[in-house]
């Protein structure tokens, strides 16, 4: 193995991935800020929300969360870098800590703008405008279904990222996407065929990871079982 060698691009992921999972597993903000970000999305699809403001959503959550990730690692390396208590170190924390304020501020903001109208307005037939939107509602299930597989490989402790650990992503996604396609497609004449050729798919992912020794039966079996109930709650609730 070259001592130089740039990481592979799973490689890459995988080390991302377990920069989250060390924030999520570590920081009880970012713990809190995830199972808003979960409420916050849910909230979306109750209230019917359109597309440009699930992106306003969208952004507006991701900014604090990288915030908050921007936070930890700067602490970190001001720990590793300081073995005293220097006022340059404490400022730049400060900062730091400024930054995620500012952005979790703007997403109050944003959320405010997004809900206030709706909630003022119980009578409007949000489950009808959102029988008319399945593509929202499955990004919606797919990103809630990757947070809760983050969320439950930092519990557990288990496993990278991308190799191992319960459960496993690449099943979950899989059959959240076999659910939602048999959802979308249920007046369709071909959707049994259609909900079969997506089902086969995602039993081959399992399969896959199983076969190459990255997961056990018992994790690809939750990770798909994950999968499948949050797309089939969520559709079962906003879509049916």
């Amino acid at each position: 193995m070259n001592v130089g060698r740039s990481p592979s691009v799973l490689q890459s992921f995988n080390f991302a991935f377990e920069g989250i999972i060390h924030v999520l597993r570590t920081q009880r903000n970012m713990r809190i800020h995830f199972g808003i970000a979960v409420a916050v999305l849910i909230a979306a699809l109750a209230v019917g929300v359109g597309r440009l403001e699930l992106i306003a959503l969208l952004i507006s959550i991701s900014l604090v969360l990288i915030a908050e990730m921007l936070n930890t690692a700067l602490e970190a390396g001001i720990d590793v870098a300081t073995t005293s208590f220097d006022p340059l170190a404490k400022l730049a924390k400060d900062i730091a800590a400024g930054a995620v304020l500012i952005a979790t501020v703007n997403a109050v903001a944003v959320g405010y703008l997004v809900f206030v109208e709706r909630i003022k307005d119980p009578s409007s037939h949000v489950l009808d405008r959102l029988r008319d939107a399945p593509t929202e509602l499955t990004l919606v299930a797919l990103v809630i279904t990757i947070v809760l597989v983050i969320a439950a490989k930092a519990y557990t402790g288990r496993g990278r990222p991308l190799r191992g650990g319960l459960p496993s992503g690449h099943a979950a996604v899989a059959f959240a996407g076999w659910m939602a396609a048999t959802y979308i497609l249920g007046d369709s004449t071909h959707w049994f065929l259609i909900s079969s050729l997506t089902f086969i798919m995602a039993l081959l992912v399992a399969q896959t990871r199983i076969e190459s020794g990255i997961h056990s039966f018992l994790e690809v079996l939750s990770g798909g079982v994950l999968g499948a109930l949050v797309t089939l709650v969520l559709f079962q609730l906003f879509w049916s």
